[in-house]
């Protein structure tokens, strides 16, 4: 089976003025690019720096397209819908004509429910909104007149129609997201059913995989990106990253339905927030434990909720491309990146659609619209 390729996230939350947080995430997306990294994942919040520092995902892919060469440069997510469709489009058409086709698009039906308000939006009818957005998104990609009009975007998309990823915590909305013959991401983390903290990540998605394989279209090969939380350091970092770690996954705990985060242990914060902390050799066997990782095409990482800094992050990048990656089995260098870049015209392969052994486990979460 092909290993899944290596992919940075970041929600650019660094304790830092935003114009630093933007630039330490070019300087992130580089290094990441010079390690072998295949894809850069950047987020996107509105109003407020605490969930997340960007609110312009394409503007800062659009500087990161003229610092790098090869990587793939990608949304997770686009809030589709609080966003003009036919803008998001325009934004990707521009981006991906300036970095060469690199774009891959993540969107997303969810978000910040505050945020809506403020876009004339309702919270409540997200859904449907985000299927009225992604029907006008997938016209103005695909070159067609724009709500029964003659307009048609410029510049031509090309194919970035087909490099569609759509997020989501749910079986239905994996059910969704293979029919349409997109790819499918998966979050860092997700809502347990109450009284069960101690379920492996990996048994609340792999439903949402196997959903995403029963819908695909017969030969459109599957693309699928976990999002992981990891923080790599040296063995003398490695004190230093557990008490940094501590004050983040205790907000991050306190939200999963009746677990008690104010007296939970560190080991447990780790563990029912599925974050991966500590030495290469801690983190590649917490890694090694994922079932759902042999079922995804690609995975991304990010610190997040550790607030580990802007040094600490690129040393963590170092060890997950150099240390963790060979001994988990991603893919790396320009060959996993040239992959992304073709992935979508890909024909499918029986073996990564069902491999041995991988069976179906667990309950899905029943929460749709994620933020990878």
């Amino acid at each position: 089976m092909t290993r899944p390729r290596l992919g940075l996230f970041t929600r650019l939350l660094e304790e830092a003025p935003a114009a630093d947080r933007y630039r330490y995430a070019l300087e992130q997306i580089a290094h990441a690019e010079q390690l072998g990294f295949a894809s850069a994942w950047v987020a996107q919040h509105h109003f407020g720096e605490q969930e997340g520092g960007l609110p312009s995902p394409f503007v800062l892919l659009a500087a990161a397209a003229q610092r790098t060469a090869r990587i793939g440069l990608a949304t997770a997510v686009v809030t589709l819908p609080i966003d003009d469709p036919l803008r998001a489009a325009e934004d990707a058409a521009v981006l991906d004509a300036l970095s060469g086709g690199r774009v891959q698009l993540g969107l997303a039906a969810g978000g910040t429910p505050s945020s809506f308000p403020a876009f004339g939006r309702d919270p409540a009818a997200r859904r449907e909104l985000f299927a009225e957005h992604l029907e006008v998104l997938r016209d103005a990609l695909a070159g067609r007149g724009v709500r029964g009009t003659d307009s048609r975007i410029y510049p031509d998309a090309g194919d970035l129609g087909q490099r569609v990823w759509q997020a989501t915590f749910s079986a239905g909305g994996g059910t969704r997201a293979g029919a349409d013959g997109d790819g499918l991401l998966l979050s860092r983390t997700q809502p347990r059913p109450e009284g069960e903290h101690t379920l492996p990540l990996h048994e609340l998605q792999l439903p949402l995989i196997e959903a995403y394989h029963a819908a695909l279209p017969e030969g459109v090969a599957p693309r699928i990106l976990a999002s992981r939380t990891a923080l790599v350091v040296d063995p003398e970092h490695r004190d230093r990253a557990l008490a940094l770690a501590e004050p983040g996954l205790r907000s991050l705990a306190a939200l999963q339905p009746g677990f008690d985060a104010g007296t939970a242990s560190l080991e447990q914060l780790i563990a029912v927030t599925d974050t991966h902390v500590g030495t290469v050799e801690e983190v590649s066997a917490s890694l090694a434990a994922d079932a759902a990782l042999p079922r995804v095409t690609d995975v991304s990482f990010q610190v997040h909720s550790i607030d580990a800094g802007h040094e600490l992050t690129l040393r963590s990048l170092e060890l997950l491309a150099t240390e963790v990656a060979p001994r988990v089995g991603f893919a790396t260098g320009p060959e996993a990146a040239d992959a992304l870049h073709t992935a979508h015209r890909t024909p499918a392969d029986p073996a990564r659609l069902h491999p041995a052994g991988a069976d179906p486990v667990g309950p899905a979460a029943t929460v749709e619209g994620a933020s990878a």
